[in-house]
C-alpha cells in the first residue's frame, strides 16, 4: 500500500505559481522556503501554499502535475479560487 501523494501549487513572492507533486507536504514547504526545493522557487522566497489535491498513487499525483503545468494562468488562478472557497474562502490552506 502506497502512502500518501500529493499536488500542489505554491505562489512564489513574485506572484508566480509553481506546481510539483510530493509524499510530505509539509517537508516540502519546508524545503522550498529554505531554499533547497525546485530551482525556480530558490529566487522568488517565501512560497504559500495556495492549492492542494490528494491523490492515491505516484503516478496519479504526477499525471495531475503534468496537467496543471499546462494549464494557462488565468485556468491556475480558477482552480485556486474554487479550491479556496471550498475550504475557508482564503484560497490558503
Amino acid at each position: 500500500m502506497e502512502g500518501h501523494n500529493y499536488t500542489y501549487i505554491v505562489e512564489c513572492a513574485d506572484g508566480t505559481f509553481y506546481t510539483g507533486w510530493t509524499t510530505d507536504i509539509a517537508k516540502r514547504l519546508l524545503a522550498h522556503n529554505s531554499g533547497k526545493g525546485a530551482k525556480y522557487t530558490r529566487t522568488r522566497l517565501p512560497v504559500r501554499l495556495v492549492y492542494l489535491e490528494e491523490h492515491g498513487t505516484k503516478e496519479e499525483a504526477m499525471s495531475r502535475e503534468y496537467h496543471i503545468k499546462r494549464l494557462t494562468r488565468a485556468a491556475k488562478e480558477k482552480l485556486i479560487k474554487n479550491y479556496g472557497s471550498s475550504i475557508d474562502g482564503t484560497g490558503i490552506v
